[in-house]
């Protein structure tokens, strides 16, 4: 007998192959993507499928008993349903779709990717469906307007990811027809390396010897913050506490100690690549909320001294994309 996964592999190949020629799939498709009428299917539902045996009884029955009423009925109910053939096709034709907001996350974190639907017609597009493997949502179209909505997907791994395949359809406007349509839309969202959740207090600069010096910032007093996980109990402002009952933390702005430097080499050498990443990432969040200014040092890479939320993205972007290859990685 031949393990399953043996199989597997050559199972996948063929799947991904008849899925290529059958609903015309590329490995990414360039945005906006318009539905044109060779790629919308139409098959009926379950509810389809017991609609037309129904029909098939009641046209048996009108035959053997010669009902003219049943005929009537009977031809009455599936032009009905010939014509949800027609709405249903029509719900998708043209139908755009391109790519909405999509902002980075950590690893771990849920991904949110946004998708814009679009149309030009005179006419509503209602009860429209758009699936992928993790998520799904619902939604209407208003004449000539568009719909910004918004899929889910677990992040397991930093670095770029793509919505993968996408699946638009309908069963507008009786529940009897499923329209539908196959896309693999070039839309590609960064993933940043997770944060380490009680990561030591970061250094702030390099001293005469090589090593990093801690960042004290113990000099001038410049008022309470929220209290984090990573903050010392000497940093905790217990008066203020017993107060208010609310923990909070002191925080302080060291004049000494410069700009902070986080390098990749000053960290422990038995830590693994990507525990130093998630160490790097935790403190130039911190560094970011505190509106310090940093230096990142990776190996063959120096991003600042500065600060702000573009400098952040830029470390985070690239801690996120460290010794992976920086092109986007084919959907699944």
């Amino acid at each position: 007998m031949i393990p399953h996964r043996l199989l597997a592999g050559p199972l996948s190949r063929l799947r991904h192959s008849i899925d290529r020629r059958l609903f015309r799939l590329r490995p990414a498709e360039a945005l906006p993507i318009r539905l044109r009428q060779r790629r919308i299917f139409v098959l009926p539902t379950r509810a389809g499928w017991i609609f037309g045996l129904t029909l098939f009884a009641m046209l048996l029955a009108s035959i053997n008993y010669t009902l003219s009423l049943g005929f009537a009925l009977t031809f009455l109910l599936a032009g009905v349903g010939i014509t949800s053939i027609f709405h249903a096709f029509r719900t998708l034709l043209d139908l755009e779709v391109g790519a909405g907001p999509l902002p980075p996350v950590h690893s771990g974190e849920t991904a949110q990717f946004g998708l814009i639907l679009s149309h030009r017609r005179r006419a509503a597009r209602e009860a429209i469906t758009v699936r992928t493997a993790h998520s799904a949502v619902n939604t209407d179209l208003a004449p000539d307007a568009h719909a910004t909505l918004t899929l889910t997907a677990p992040t397991p791994a930093r670095g770029w990811q793509r919505i993968g395949r996408l699946t638009i359809e309908t069963v507008f406007p009786l529940g009897l027809i499923r329209a539908w349509s196959v896309l693999t839309p070039d839309i590609t969202l960064l993933v940043y390396p997770a944060v380490e959740a009680t990561a030591p207090p970061p250094p702030s600069g390099t001293g005469t010897d090589g090593r990093t010096q801690a960042a004290s910032g113990d000099d001038d007093f410049a008022g309470l913050r929220a209290h984090r996980p990573t903050d010392s109990p000497r940093q905790v402002a217990w008066k203020a506490v017993a107060r208010s009952g609310t923990l909070v933390s002191k925080q302080f702005q060291g004049g000494a100690g410069g700009p902070l430097t986080f390098d990749w080499h000053h960290l422990p050498p038995a830590m693994p690549d990507e525990a130093r990443l998630q160490r790097l990432a935790r403190w130039v969040v911190d560094a970011a909320r505190d509106d310090a200014r940093w230096t990142l040092r990776l190996p063959g890479q120096t991003l600042g001294p500065d600060r702000g939320a573009q400098h952040r993205h830029r470390c985070l972007r690239a801690l996120a994309l460290f010794r992976l290859n920086h092109h986007v990685p084919a959907a699944n």
